[in-house]
């Protein structure tokens, strides 16, 4: 078995596709209108379906907005440079809600973004956390 993607039901399908491509740096990898079911399916990932788990980004024609529920939590993404990432996100427009920092009750670092929708997208500092924990204290230093 393989995970094959997730799907989010998107308000604005332009919008998101620029968010995951431009500010998260994903790849459209294929897109396709389905007029008989008045519903547009666009898949984004970092790397080919046959290798990697994607995003779906459905667009229902004509539904502006969903109520996203308290079952969801987030995607996560991990990263090598969570500062930089984030620095990146603002820099291209994104709205970085949880600054880089260690989780609470761990070490891990991770940060939370949120797209156009209020999806709530987790970054995980991958690699050596001790780097990052030189970072946030030099960070708070500052």
């Amino acid at each position: 078995m393989q995970l094959l993607h997730t799907m989010l039901r998107v308000g604005n399908l332009e919008e998101s596709l620029k968010f995951y491509t431009e500010v998260l740096g994903m790849k459209l990898l294929r897109q396709k209108d389905y007029p008989d079911g008045k519903f547009t399916l666009a898949f984004v990932g970092y790397g080919d379906e046959s290798d990697h788990t994607v995003l779906e980004l459905t667009y229902n024609w004509g539904v502006e907005q969903y109520n996203l529920g308290d079952a969801y939590g987030h995607i996560a993404i991990g990263v090598d440079d969570i500062y930089a990432t984030c620095d990146a996100i603002k820099a291209r427009g994104g709205k970085v809600s949880r600054e880089p920092g260690p989780m609470k009750h761990g070490s891990t670092v991770i940060a939370f973004v949120q797209d156009p929708d209020g999806y709530k997208v987790e970054l995980i500092q991958l690699g050596n956390q001790s780097n990052s924990s030189q970072k946030v204290a030099a960070r708070s230093v500052s």
